[in-house]
């Protein structure tokens, strides 16, 4: 009888624990490997998130490379100044030799060049100078300031008018004349100012600044330059012959003369 009970007492909670809340189960293996892959496959995408691809990086450090279409520069690039060009080869003195038909002389005109320090150009003007100024020489003047200067060939015994007209007795005008083709004007355009009257043939030119008639356009001679001797640099003036001229009976006084109306032609 007693081991009856002691049975059944043994058996009782036994039952109990049987029938009570199950007991939490173990965790699967195949649970906790996952756990583990997406710890892993958290950490991977906070890894790529901190690290932006090339192409996130180029946008972020051009927000405007955007702008550019496939094959263009990005507008940053655009924006720069572009490259200086090269510098430009100086020219040398037989730089333009190729364009002349030398022939023969081809040596002859290399080594004047050289010999002058001359371009093509410069050359070939001193040689026509030379050759159609004959007999002439180059003087050079100029105003009292030195704001108007020019250059003028002519010879170097010069032949010098005085004439006594209403205007040249006022001012002195003694001069000699040249053809338009032998003056140049070197500089001072800006700063010559011009009078005239009466016929208006005569054009009186002088510096606006100082107020020296240097040259000026004779009614003589419409086609060429009347030359103030006392402007001209000294150096290149051998002697001076001076011709009266009767300015104050103008029409008859050139009439009169033989040679005043052809000295400004060639």
């Amino acid at each position: 009888m007693r081991r009856a009970r002691s049975a059944a007492a043994a058996a009782k909670p036994r039952g109990q624990k049987r029938s009570g809340a199950p007991a939490a189960a173990a965790p699967a293996p195949n649970t906790s490997r996952a756990r583990r892959s997406a710890s892993q496959a958290g950490g991977g995408g906070q890894a790529a998130a901190k690290q932006p691809s090339a192409k996130r990086r180029l946008r972020n450090s051009s927000p405007r490379a955007q702008e550019a279409g496939p094959g263009e520069p990005p507008p940053e690039l655009a924006l720069l100044p572009p490259p200086p060009p090269p510098p430009p080869t100086p020219a040398t003195p037989t730089s333009s030799v190729s364009a002349l038909d030398l022939g023969e002389q081809r040596e002859r005109w290399e080594l004047f060049q050289k010999r002058q320090r001359l371009t093509s150009e410069g050359a070939a003007k001193l040689l026509l100078d030379t050759f159609e100024y004959q007999g002439l020489v180059k003087h050079t003047g100029g105003c009292h300031c030195g704001a108007v200067r020019f250059e003028v060939w002519a010879p170097a015994d010069l032949h010098i008018f005085d004439c006594n007209c209403s205007i040249c007795k006022k001012k002195q005008n003694r001069h000699f004349i040249v053809p338009a083709s032998r003056f140049k004007l070197l500089k001072g355009a800006e700063n010559i100012t011009t009078y005239t009257f009466n016929t208006h043939k005569a054009q009186h030119t002088f510096c606006k600044r100082c107020g020296v008639q240097s040259f000026y356009t004779p009614r003589s001679n419409p086609g060429g330059f009347g030359i103030a001797p006392h402007c001209l640099d000294e150096g290149t003036v051998r002697s001076v012959v001076t011709e009266e001229f009767n300015g104050s009976d103008w029409e008859k006084a050139v009439k009169e003369h033989k040679t005043i109306k052809n000295m400004s032609k060639e």
